[in-house]
Parts: structure tokens; sequence; C-alpha cells
């Protein structure tokens, strides 16, 4: 009997810290979505290649 007025509070303090560490992890982003940009990546819709034209050599200007 002399045990439990030990262990009551020693759990409720434990309670207590399991929660503040919780609601830090919960409030700081570590419940975050981390499979969601690895998705996102994969699902991304460019659209068609297009070369892009770029300047004319010089030579190609003279032997005209």
């Amino acid at each position: 009997m002399e045990s439990i007025y030990l262990l009551i509070p020693i759990s409720v303090i434990l309670v207590f810290v399991i929660a503040v560490v919780f609601w830090w992890s919960v409030r700081s982003g570590q419940f975050d979505d981390l499979e969601g940009p690895g998705f996102k990546i994969l699902m991304d819709d460019d659209g068609p290649n297009i070369p892009q034209s770029g300047p004319e050599k010089s030579d190609d200007r003279q032997k005209s």
C-alpha cells in the first residue's frame, strides 16, 4: 500500500511529461506529411519538351 503513494504521483508526472512532449512535437511539425513531397515529384505534370531556338552561329551567317 505504501508503494502506491509513490507510484501515483510518478505516473501523473509521467503523463504530464508525455503530453508536453507530444504537444511540442505537433507544434514543431514532427508529424508533417513525409510521403507527399515524394509523390508530388512523380506526379509533376510538365509541358512537352520544346527545344529553345538559340542564337545562330557566326559561321552560318558569314556563309550566306
